[in-house]
C-alpha cells in the first residue's frame, strides 16, 4: 500500500482548495453553505448569517467573523453537536426525542449479569490497552462466525471507549496533513471533526436521494494522488442504506487499483432488513487494507458502556493502538467481560434483536405515512428520513426548530451531515429505537402538525 513518503513532495503544494471540503456529485456543482454554523456540527443562527468560499466550495473548517476563544483553528467552527442542540429542546419542552439515537430501553439481561458478575469479582482496574483477552477473543469469533473472516485476537483485534474513538484513532494513525479520505455525505458527524483533527481534509461523494445511490464516475473522480483512504458507512446513518454487494465490489476495486486503505464502519451490521451486510474486508484484496469498526453499543442497546472496536492487518493495527494508548489507554474493563458474553450470544439473540427492530421500523414509518410525509423506508440501522415537502415545510433546520416546541417531538436535521446542504434540506431523520409506546406517543403528537 502507498506508503507516506510517496506524497511528501506534495505538503508544500499551492493547491487552491487544500483544506477546504471537495463535494462531487450533481455534476460537480455545489450549493453555497447558507449557514455558517451548521457545516455538519452546528445549527445555524437564526439571524441567517452566511459565509461560503470563493467558487461555491465550502470551507472544511467553517469561517465566521466570530472566532471562538481559545480554540485552534482546525476546530473552528466544530461547537456544540446538533444532537446536543436537539436534546437540549426536547428537555426544555418535554418532547418524545425521536433525534439521538440512544434507545430508552435497556439491553438483555444476560449481558447485564455479566458486568455485575464482573465488578463482584473485582475486574475493575485497568485492562490491556488493546482489550480484555476474553473480548478480543470473542470477537474473533464473531468475526469469523458471521463473515468467514480470521483475526488474531492479540494482534489484530483493538478495543476502544466506543466506535467514535476508534474512529478518531484510525484517523490520527493513519492521515498525514493533506491527506485526503473519501467519503459519502451524508456523513456520521464525528468524521470531518476527526480529519480536521488530523489535519487530513475530505473529499466528498452524495448519496442522492431517494434512491442514495452514488455514480461510479464521481467516486473514481474524487480518487487522487493525496488520497489516503475511503471511508465508508454500511448499513448506512442517516439514511439507512444498506451499500450492496456491488457498490461495495467497486470500492473494492478502487482501493485495491489506486492503492488505498479502507475505513469501514460498519456499527449497524446486525440491523439489515432488506438486502444483506458484506464485510468490506470479505472481498478479494480487501483483508490487508480494511480497517473494519464496529460498536457493541447499537447491536447489544448499551450505548453508555461505549466499547467499540476495530479488526485490521497486524501492520495497521499497530498504527492504530499507537495512537489509541495515548487517547483513552483503555476503558470499561468489566463492561468488555460482559460484551463478551453479547458476542456469543446464540443466533436467537440476534434474530430477535432484528425482528423486534423490524416491527419499531414499521410502526414509526406507518405511521410518519399516515401524517404525511414522504417516507424513505430505511433498508438498515435505526434511522428513517423523510421527505418534509408534503406537509409544506422546506427547511429541515426550521422544521426540527420548530418541532420540540410546537409539536412535541424532537427529530434531526440531516442538512447537518452534509457538505452540499441542499441535498439534505428538505429531509428530517427520526429514531427508532425506542418502545413500540414511545413511536406511538410520538405519532399521536406528530398527527396535530396540520393543525
Amino acid at each position: 500500500m502507498r506508503s507516506h513518503a510517496d506524497t511528501s513532495s506534495q505538503e508544500g503544494s499551492s493547491d487552491p482548495h487544500r483544506g477546504h471540503a471537495v463535494c462531487l456529485g450533481r455534476g460537480d456543482q455545489m450549493e453555497h453553505d447558507r449557514h455558517a454554523l451548521s457545516v455538519g456540527y452546528l445549527l445555524p443562527a437564526k439571524d441567517g448569517r452566511r459565509t461560503g468560499s470563493a467558487g461555491g466550495v465550502p470551507h472544511s473548517r467553517p469561517m465566521s467573523t466570530a472566532r471562538s476563544p481559545h480554540l485552534v483553528s482546525r476546530l473552528q467552527g466544530f461547537g456544540t453537536t446538533v444532537f446536543a442542540e436537539v436534546t437540549a429542546l426536547a428537555r426544555q419542552y418535554d418532547a418524545v426525542n425521536l433525534g439521538q439515537g440512544a434507545p430508552d430501553f435497556d439491553g438483555p439481561d444476560f449481558i447485564k449479569e455479566a458486568a455485575i458478575e464482573a465488578i463482584r469479582r473485582g475486574d475493575n482496574q485497568y485492562c490491556r490497552m488493546f482489550g480484555e483477552p476474553t473480548l478480543n477473543s470473542a470477537i474473533a469469533e464473531h468475526q469469523r462466525r458471521f463473515y468467514d473472516l480470521d483475526y488474531d485476537p492479540d494482534r489484530e483485534i483493538t478495543v476502544y471507549a466506543g466506535a467514535t474513538e476508534a474512529i478518531f484513532a484510525t484517523l490520527a494513525a493513519l492521515c498525514e496533513t493533506g491527506d485526503e479520505v473519501v467519503m459519502f455525505e451524508p456523513f456520521y458527524d464525528s468524521y470531518r471533526a476527526c480529519l480536521a483533527m488530523a489535519g487530513a481534509r475530505e473529499r466528498v461523494v452524495t448519496l442522492e436521494a431517494p434512491s442514495f445511490s452514488y455514480e461510479p464516475e464521481t467516486l473514481e473522480r474524487a480518487i487522487n494522488p493525496r488520497t489516503r483512504a475511503i471511508l465508508l458507512n454500511t448499513p448506512h446513518n442517516p439514511t439507512g442504506k444498506v451499500f450492496t454487494r456491488a457498490e461495495l465490489e467497486h470500492i473494492a476495486m478502487l482501493c485495491c487499483k489506486h492503492d488505498i486503505l479502507a475505513i469501514s464502519d460498519e456499527v449497524y451490521e446486525h440491523l439489515v432488513f432488506e438486502g444483506e451486510h458484506v464485510c468490506l474486508a470479505s472481498l478479494p484484496g480487501m483483508r490487508d487494507r480494511t480497517i473494519v469498526i464496529s460498536s457493541a453499543g447499537k447491536t447489544f442497546s448499551f450505548t453508555g458502556w461505549k466499547i467499540g472496536h476495530t479488526c485490521a492487518p497486524e501492520p495497521i493495527t499497530r498504527a492504530l493502538r499507537t495512537a489509541h494508548q495515548f487517547v483513552t489507554y483503555c476503558n470499561g474493563t468489566p463492561f468488555q467481560h460482559a460484551i463478551a458474553a453479547g458476542y456469543r450470544a446464540d443466533d436467537a439473540y440476534y434474530e430477535t434483536f432484528l425482528e423486534e427492530y423490524r416491527e419499531r421500523r414499521d410502526r414509526l414509518c406507518r405511521g410518519l405515512a399516515r401524517v404525511g410525509f414522504g417516507v424513505l423506508e430505511p433498508a438498515g440501522t435505526y434511522f428513517v428520513l423523510t421527505d418534509i415537502r408534503p406537509l409544506g415545510y422546506q427547511d429541515d433546520v426550521e422544521f426540527c426548530r420548530m418541532l420540540p416546541e410546537k409539536v412535541g417531538v424532537a427529530a434531526i436535521p440531516p442538512s447537518s451531515f452534509y457538505v452540499n446542504k441542499e441535498a439534505g434540506r428538505h429531509l428530517v431523520r427520526w429514531a427508532f429505537c425506542k418502545t413500540l409506546p414511545m413511536i406511538d406517543e410520538a405519532i399521536r403528537r406528530l398527527e396535530g402538525l396540520g393543525s
